[in-house]
């Protein structure tokens, strides 16, 4: 039997974890070599990896392919990456719809585990990168700000509920009193370790220091969204990110009935979540890329809520270039930038009218000047992409915490 393709699944859980080896025949079919159970443990790790090896043809391809089961997943993966494997970490909820579309009616980890070596054999997926031990480290300080502050925020709903009530309790208040002062004692010393983490990586805090350039986005929002993408390292257009993010958007249309457009939010909350303040921050202190968006949206009859949530995704592509291209922000880039093309548009429309029609010339100028017909055209840094517009180099801005 010739293979194509061999594929090693891994369903994890806290304790143990179900594994399947695979392979992809030359008549293309799926075939079950072997199964087994191991320890989730590093005597486990070590059993699993002579077991893939007794059943491993050397000619063929192997991956090894797993769930982001929590944090359950993390020490298997970057085991079996540092030995040199082929490593696939699936989101849960892909894995799930292709075990279903198998026709698989019941659900337990020794099934689990086989749809996922049949997802590892039949399909070209991307490898998984581990993060290095800085980003790593920031991710989980970010994510326990998030935290933190969430319950910060419902200590002070549950005071003022308290305080308003008809019967307030004093001891009730006294408690809540001293446990927001140890939440807000955590968010400080959180924000110093942020920090701190980002001075010990010169490069990185330079970076991160050109990306607060952009008014409204802060430490915490940068430090965010470079530690939520791994330092943008898997990402090779601002697309894959926005839908990496959840800001995709997707329509819903069959037939005559055509629904309505929204964002997928399939994809990174924490990034959605810490993009919400620098929106309304841009846009109040009116960054020209953005204030232009917001403008044109509301303009058009949009919600107010629906043009914010295009300012975040265009302040995410916004940071990505800057990363990309290590720059940092010129605030007078959108005006410099909708100027020129302002200019570009008169004098071309001015050189072509001298051997012209009337009808010609209305046709141009109804170009050149938007108010004179139905016909409007946006602000070029309103509508333009990273793709299509250059981001010079500008003036820096404090290190600042959101």
């Amino acid at each position: 039997m010739m293979i194509l393709k061999q594929s090693v699944s891994a369903d994890i859980a806290k304790d143990k974890f179900d594994a399947c080896f695979s392979v992809l025949t030359a008549e293309h079919r799926v075939v079950v070599k072997a199964t087994r159970q191991f320890a989730n443990t590093p005597t486990g790790f070590a059993e699993f990896s002579r077991w893939a090896g007794k059943w491993e043809n050397p000619q063929a391809q192997l991956v090894f392919i797993m769930e982001a089961t929590g944090v359950y997943y993390e020490n298997l993966a970057w085991r079996l990456h540092q030995q040199g494997r082929q490593v696939v970490v699936m989101l849960p909820n892909r894995a799930r719809k292709f075990a279903q579309s198998l026709g698989h009616k019941s659900k337990n980890d020794r099934i689990d585990a086989k749809a996922l070596a049949h997802m590892g054999a039949e399909r070209h997926l991307a490898p998984w990168q581990p993060m290095s031990p800085q980003l790593y480290l920031l991710r989980k300080l970010t994510r326990e700000h998030e935290q933190v502050q969430l319950m910060r925020t419902e200590a002070i709903n549950r005071l003022h509920a308290e305080s308003h009530a008809m019967l307030p309790g004093k001891g009730t208040q006294r408690r809540l009193n001293k446990t927001l002062q140890l939440y807000e004692a955590q968010l400080q010393q959180i924000a110093r370790e942020i920090k701190a983490t980002l001075q010990a990586d010169a490069q990185l805090e330079e970076r991160i220091q050109k990306i607060t350039t952009i008014p409204g986005v802060g430490l915490l929002t940068a430090a965010t969204l470079v530690a939520e993408t791994n330092g943008f390292a898997l990402f090779t257009s601002h697309k894959q990110l926005v839908s990496y993010a959840g800001y995709d958007v997707v329509e819903n249309q069959s037939g005559n009935r055509v629904g309505r457009e929204k964002i997928s939010k399939q994809g990174n909350s924490h990034i959605r979540r810490i993009l919400h303040m620098p929106a309304l921050n841009a846009v109040s202190r009116k960054v020209p890329v953005c204030r232009a968006l917001y403008e044109r949206l509301t303009g058009k009859g949009k919600r107010k809520m629906v043009a914010y949530v295009a300012v975040q995704k265009k302040l995410l592509v916004l940071i990505y270039t800057l990363w990309k291209r290590n720059q940092a922000f010129d605030p007078q880039y959108g005006q410099k930038q909708e100027e020129t093309e302002n200019n570009n548009l008169i004098q071309e429309a001015g050189a072509s009218l001298s051997g012209v029609s009337e009808a010609d010339k209305d046709a141009i100028t109804e170009e050149t000047e938007p108010g004179t017909g139905e016909k409007e055209i946006a602000p070029a840094q309103a509508r333009a992409t990273q793709d299509e517009l250059p981001l010079p180099v500008g003036p820096g801005a404090l290190f600042q915490v959101d």
